[in-house]
């Protein structure tokens, strides 16, 4: 349980001291010092024992987490205000024997212990000594609730789920065509076998976006999404989207563009540009109606940097107003369901990670509108 040594911190950064009213009697004999910051505005619980083992601090959220009212916690032994238990059902203080133990520790990790009830807490601690080795003087406790590490749990699980549900539909058409064609090559006409070929190669694409989903999510969340800026001229992007479409069974009337010259020369990442232009085009199309509205125009970016905006409009249903604020989170599918439900999120990341904007409201023809812009980000030498 012990943890590695580390430079002995201040005593007088251990504990805060209330502010004037009601507050100082709420953590008496804090320390020597003085610190504009009241215990109960930490939004984590703070538990304070003094060198008998005693509670002298207990604050606002150290209350609300563990049900334990201030007035029943203060004076008392800390082993009783706080009965922790490991996940083993073990007492916590008495594995960590915080004023009895090896004179070297500095305190304890955060981890899940539970509280009478089987309430779960997550719990770190801190010992303050005057010298490095010396009896601890001070014994801070950080409380935090699990209900932000349960909704990260069951982001990921779902994550999981939906992966491996968007994958087994694939991989089971793949698997079973190819089995096919090796097992009976010679009973299926030349026309069959590239229908099944086609089939396998739609499939594999579709699994080979859904990686390539994954790690656009994987480098958003950790920051590390990468982007090779050079000019970019999103009404030549724009008009290209269309054309694919068009070729793919779109007539070329379901679309309407409208550009507003002259443009700024945005600095981007073409191919993160496409995927944004690519997934709104095809919202659009999957689930708009109508024409589908691309405008294309200046227009200020944050910090009063210029920029460009391009709006996606269609005719269809909309966005209920109870879901545009859900709209760019992961796996919202809206009304209709298809898909795994990351593409706006991933499109929101792209745009934000170019220092640009997205949102969503109404179209003047009732459907959904997307709007981004993209500053202008010139490298400084062209400043």
């Amino acid at each position: 349980m012990a943890v590695g040594m580390s430079r002995p911190r201040d005593t007088r950064t251990a504990v805060v001291r209330p502010r004037e009213g009601p507050g100082p009697a709420d953590c008496p004999d804090a320390g020597p010092f003085d610190a504009a910051v009241d215990p109960d505005d930490l939004p984590d619980g703070l538990v304070v024992a003094d060198e008998t083992g005693r509670v002298i601090c207990f604050n606002a959220a150290a209350a609300r987490i563990t049900a334990v009212p201030r007035a029943a916690a203060l004076g008392r032994p800390l082993e009783r205000v706080l009965p922790l238990e490991d996940l083993k059902g073990r007492r916590w203080w008495a594995l960590t024997d915080p004023y009895g133990g090896l004179a070297t520790r500095v305190g304890q990790p955060e981890r899940n212990l539970l509280l009478p009830g089987g309430r779960e807490v997550l719990v770190s601690a801190r010992y303050v000594r005057e010298h490095p080795t010396g009896p601890v003087r001070r014994l801070v406790v950080s409380l935090r609730g699990t209900e932000a590490r349960r909704r990260n749990e069951r982001s990921h699980a779902e994550l999981i789920a939906t992966v491996a549900h968007e994958l087994r539909s694939p991989l089971t058409s793949v698997k079973g065509f190819t089995a096919t064609l090796l097992a009976k090559w010679e009973r299926f006409t030349d026309d069959q076998k590239r229908l099944m070929l086609e089939t396998v190669d739609a499939d594999a694409g579709r699994v080979t976006r859904l990686i390539a989903e994954l790690l656009d999510i994987s480098r958003i969340d950790s920051g590390r999404l990468e982007l090779r800026r050079q000019p970019v001229d999103l009404s030549a992007a724009v008009e290209r989207h269309i054309q694919t479409l068009t070729a793919n069974g779109q007539t070329p009337d379901r679309f309407l563009v409208r550009t507003c010259q002259p443009l700024p020369v945005v600095w981007a990442d073409p191919d993160k540009v496409d995927q944004v232009l690519g997934n709104l085009l095809e919202n659009a199309v999957r689930h708009g109606e109508g024409t589908v509205t691309i405008e294309v125009a200046p227009a200020p970016a944050k910090s009063d940097e210029k920029g460009t905006a391009v709006t996606v409009s269609d005719e269809g249903p909309g966005i209920p107003e109870e879901s545009m604020g859900r709209v760019f989170t992961r796996f919202w599918r809206g009304s209709k369901r298809g898909g795994t439900g990351l593409g706006l999120y991933i499109v929101k990341g792209i745009v934000e990670a170019h220092g640009g904007t997205i949102t969503v409201g109404r179209g003047p023809g009732g459907g959904a509108e997307f709007r981004f812009i993209l500053p202008v980000s010139a490298p400084a030498y062209l400043a």
